[in-house]
């Protein structure tokens, strides 16, 4: 299939392929750990299995999130996909804690690995599976713009990095003979999971406090704005959020009090249009009201 093609399936189709690579890859790395005895290429299957529970949940979660607005939730599903990227945060710091717990064991008592090469193989290969899918998903995920998307591509590459640091971490023990590196470079691989865990959760929160949209977003329906700017036309309070894949931008629209309602209506849609235009995904609102009228809210100044 080629790339262009695989980026442009939908989030859905692209994770059940994430679900495919990771049993491949829990299968290789778990292989290489097996024929080695390594503890360090234990980490690194532990992390494939984490990888197969989040793309699947991550499905579950898209299939939400594409459900249409109903009376109980009349801004749509779209938040579902943080719960994708929290929950696969919790089961990174999970997996993390967990290599932990079975590495110190090796470390108080480190053992000799086997069949080093086949072992490395394997790893490889199960590394360049998630490197070329966290690549597609990446570029997917701006596509689509997919929260989903993009906390499965993170994890991905955190995988990658887990399984460089492992290849080299045994290719260390064989050159020195120090066992004791090998549940050494486990830990460090914990420590590096952990980390991303946490920031996937951290990402996950903000999504569900009603984060602002991108700064390069914002510059966006700032630039249609200022189009429309004119001495009888100024825009003020201009709030902002973002859910899933949706954008959502509220604001004033100041207009001559002398304008018939059929004329005020008819600019307000035209704007509407043009920041939807401008910006894929994006729902305006906007209120509005004469030039000589200000609805304050608190709100020392305005972002337009």
């Amino acid at each position: 299939m080629k790339q262009s093609t695989l980026v442009q399936l939908t989030p859905q189709r692209l994770l059940w392929v994430s679900v495919g690579v990771a049993i491949a890859t829990i299968i290789l790395k778990t292989w290489a750990w097996y024929i080695t005895g390594s503890v360090g290429l234990l980490s690194d299957a532990m992390e494939s299995f984490v990888n197969l529970a989040s793309a699947l949940f991550g499905v579950a979660m898209v299939i939400i999130a594409r459900r249409p607005a109903d009376d109980d939730h009349p801004y749509g599903h779209h938040k579902a996909e943080y719960f994708s990227s929290g929950f696969e945060g919790a089961l990174i710091v999970v997996a993390a804690v967990a290599i932990i717990w079975a590495t110190i064991p090796r470390l108080m008592h480190p053992q000799a690995l086997e069949q080093v090469g086949w072992g490395l193989v394997l790893s490889t290969a199960g590394s360049v599976l998630n490197g070329l899918l966290a690549w597609v998903m990446f570029q997917a995920a701006k596509v689509h713009r997919s929260v989903a998307l993009e906390a499965d591509a993170r994890h991905l590459v955190t995988d990658v990095w887990t399984s460089v640091g492992v290849i080299v971490g045994i290719g260390a023990v064989v050159l020195t003979g120090w066992l004791w590196l090998d549940p050494l470079v486990a830990i460090a691989v914990a420590v590096n999971i952990l980390r991303e865990g946490f920031h996937l959760i951290w990402r996950a929160s903000q999504g569900l406090m009603d984060e602002a949209v991108e700064p390069e977003v914002l510059s966006d329906i700032a630039g249609v704005l200022k189009e429309f700017e004119h001495h009888t036309i100024r825009f003020d309070h201009l709030s902002t959020r973002r859910a899933g894949q949706r954008r959502f931008v509220d604001m004033h629209m100041h207009m001559p009090a002398t304008w018939s309602l059929g004329r005020a209506a008819a600019v307000r849609t035209t704007v509407e249009q043009a920041l939807m235009s401008a910006v894929p995904g994006l729902r305006a609102s906007i209120q509005l009201l004469p030039s000589d009228v200000e609805a304050h809210f608190g709100d020392e100044k305005d972002l337009i």
